[in-house]
């Protein structure tokens, strides 16, 4: 059957006409059939494999012919930017077919939400934060306007489900279903994750098993770049990655990746004074600052852009030369994302260039490219057991409905997982504890809720991670950017100076009441920071994969003759701390006695947590190595850890990890520090260390 015949011929049309195109490309085209026909679906591609054509030309083909009215389809996407950035395509695509699209986030106007309102488009951009508000807010009615809903896109579905918003997303998914009183066809688009199908599944929550769903990948083979266009360097300090970055690829356009807001800007004063012309991006600019930036780069040719992972994702920043990656990405997962934001032309090819500035980044990055060369990717999985999410449900649903019946507030979510009636102790816990009211058998939004949530409209609620504190910082009315509040309040000589923009900058006033934070242009300095959160240390198969790397696995890709002398350094001083047949536990000339697992962070917290016999007290693990008691000798060892395998614990949580989960407050402590000590563990990370011999040496 001849797919494009699905397709209305209007949009077919305007394919061939308008964007020229003599062909779809495979995802486009094998998406037709299964999307007209109403299945759910994961389409996967690589960056810029055509995605969102590949959703939106049947659904809008599947609107037309089915005479869809008022809002029909929810396209959802992780990031604002994302969806201003989307808005013009779609709304030429939709135009074709006299249909509308509208956004509505935090930064759209009052009025232009009134229009939303009163105009109802067909195609509604937004986030899930975004539109839980919708669902939630006394301005909206939510029933008469979500009435004729049928279809919710997901873009980069992939970026939600391995963390809490994947939760908070499928839950909201499951309450419109309710509101619409009917199934909700699913679409996401992904780029290339290790385990699709499990996906799939996720994404369609409550109807995983009785609605149809396929994954969509027929171009999935081709992700991979050949080996010569990635490169690995060592440059040793962000100095000399400048020095690299300012001497190479001239009159080009590049993308430098880092994994910092504090890199970012430290890089980009650099290559500024370098003569490059250079512009940023990260979350911590404003967003008019971050818009003007992205849309100079997509004009400029001869010119460098520094950003962390916010222009990992969709964001159009215009036809690229060069992706630069300063030490290792997180992830492989993210080094496919980068990567792909390169060979977008007609004869180009995707392209890297890594620039390590420490031995052990080499090896880090080494070790995920070898990782990347074997077609492995991490499965997305999402996080365990979110009971803080449960708890922030059901107050949002009290505020959706005004009342719920204490007997009937789990079926909101149509039999989804967390939110059944397994979550019984958390609805008693914020009863006893004011978060809810009851009163006839109905529950309400209670005062302690109110006094935790209620500030701006409950807008704190329908957000699920707690930011740290942060100082907006002013030059005069323009808003600049926000500020980690430690480099306003430590100790400096002379005047104060931030880092922000790439550009240095006087502190002229500080509003500590308001949190702001004016200033003037200087002529230089200037420091960055910002408080990190969120970070988990390696997973276990990228840091095993470290240990293959210094044990002489070398990634296929091209090496300069710098990265392949440091990482013979690497290998040659860690030459002890790594062996084929198992684990070390190496005892220094200093006394010290650490065993080098190689598991990951999440791994050896759970090994430190069962073994609490054998494992120093007070100075215990990271990412590759756990301290054990100096005394311990092999016989010792031998007899504790016999039965380990068999007893593996969940890994302790302290009280300042507990204040980081949002809406942790309004769960029974127990439960809080069980949520949070489920997902610091990794078992069978665990398991696979204890199933191997542990050798002790003794070092000279």
């Amino acid at each position: 059957m001849n797919e494009e015949r699905l397709l209305d011929p209007v949009v077919l049309h305007h394919v061939v006409n308008s964007l020229g195109w003599p062909d779809l490309r495979p995802l486009q085209r094998a998406s037709i059939e299964p999307l007209v026909r109403g299945d759910d679906a994961l389409l996967l591609a690589p960056t810029a494999g055509g995605k969102t054509e590949a959703a939106l030309f049947p659904l809008l083909s599947r609107m037309v012919g089915q005479s869809w009215a008022d809002t029909s389809v929810l396209y959802l996407c992780p990031l604002k930017a994302l969806l201003n950035n989307l808005l013009p395509r779609l709304e030429r695509y939709a135009g074709w077919v006299g249909r509308t699209v509208s956004l509505w986030h935090g930064d759209v106007t009052t009025s232009a939400r009134r229009a939303v309102l009163w105009q109802r488009p067909d195609i509604l951009l937004t986030t899930p934060e975004s539109l839980e508000s919708m669902l939630v807010s006394v301005n909206v009615d939510h029933r008469l306007f979500f009435a004729g809903l049928r279809a919710v896109v997901v873009d980069e579905v992939h970026a939600f489900a391995g963390d809490d918003r994947g939760w908070h997303l499928l839950a909201v998914l499951e309450r419109l279903t309710r509101v619409t009183g009917r199934p909700l066809q699913r679409v996401g688009l992904s780029a290339t994750v290790g385990n699709p199908d499990q996906l799939l599944t996720w994404l369609q929550g409550s109807g995983a098993g009785s609605r149809r769903g396929s994954v969509i990948a027929p171009e999935l083979a081709s992700v991979a770049s050949p080996p010569g266009q990635v490169e690995l360097d060592y440059v040793g300090s962000l100095t000399n990655a400048a020095t690299v970055i300012s001497a190479l690829h001239g009159g080009e356009k590049r993308l430098v990746f880092c994994e910092s807001r504090q890199t970012v800007e430290e890089l980009g004063q650099l290559l500024r004074e370098r003569g490059i012309t250079t512009f940023l991006s990260h979350a911590s600019l404003s967003a008019d600052e971050r818009r003007r930036s992205e849309q100079a780069f997509a004009e400029a040719r001869d010119c460098v852009i520094v950003s962390t992972s916010t222009l990992e994702l969709g964001i159009d920043v215009g036809d690229l030369d060069r992706v630069i990656q300063i030490d290792s990405p997180a992830t492989v997962a993210s080094f496919l994302q980068r990567l792909g934001r390169t060979g977008r032309r007609p004869g180009s090819t995707r392209n890297c260039l890594l620039l390590c500035r420490s031995g052990l980044e080499l090896t880090r990055a080494a070790a995920l490219l070898v990782l990347w060369g074997r077609g492995w990717v991490e499965p997305v999985v999402a996080p365990p057991e979110p009971r803080h999410i449960v708890a922030q449900q059901v107050m949002a649903l009290c505020l959706q409905e005004h009342r719920i019946g204490d007997r009937l507030w789990s079926t909101a979510w149509n039999g989804l997982g967390p939110f059944g009636p397994g979550a019984e102790p958390i609805v008693r816990h914020l009863v006893d504890h004011g978060y809810l009211d009851g009163d006839g058998g109905l529950l309400f939004i209670g005062p302690e809720a109110e006094r935790r949530f209620g500030h701006r409209h409950f807008m704190d609620m329908t957000a699920v991670f707690t930011g740290p504190p942060e100082f907006t910082v002013l030059h005069g009315r323009a808003e600049l950017g926000r500020v980690d509040p430690s480099l306003l309040t430590e100790q400096v000589a002379g005047e104060r100076r931030l880092l922000l923009g790439g550009r240095a900058w006087r502190v002229t006033y500080v509003d500590w009441r308001r949190r702001r934070c004016f200033v003037e242009p200087a002529d230089g300095g200037g420091r960055a920071r910002w408080t990190s959160s969120g970070w988990v240390g390696s997973g276990h198969a990228l840091t095993r994969a470290m240990r293959e790397v210094l044990l002489g696995a070398d990634p296929p890709v091209n090496l300069t003759a710098r990265a392949k002398s440091r990482l013979s350094v690497e290998r040659d001083e860690r030459a002890s701390l790594v062996h084929p047949g198992g684990s070390l536990a190496v005892r220094t000339s200093q006394g010290d006695l650490l065993w080098w697992t190689w598991a990951g962070l999440r791994a050896n917290a759970s090994l430190t947590a069962t073994l609490s016999e054998v494992v120093d007290p007070v100075r215990r693990f990271d990412d590759y190595a756990i301290r054990l008691r100096e005394n311990l000798t092999p016989r010792d060892w031998r007899h504790l850890v016999a039965d380990a395998g068999q007893r593996l614990c969940l890994p302790e949580v302290n009280d300042r990890a507990l204040a980081g989960l949002k809406f942790s407050s309004a769960l029974p402590e127990r439960l809080a520090r069980a949520t949070l000590a489920a997902r610091l563990a990794d078992l069978p990370g665990a398991a696979a260390v204890l199933g191997e011999p542990v050798r002790f040496v003794l070092l000279p």
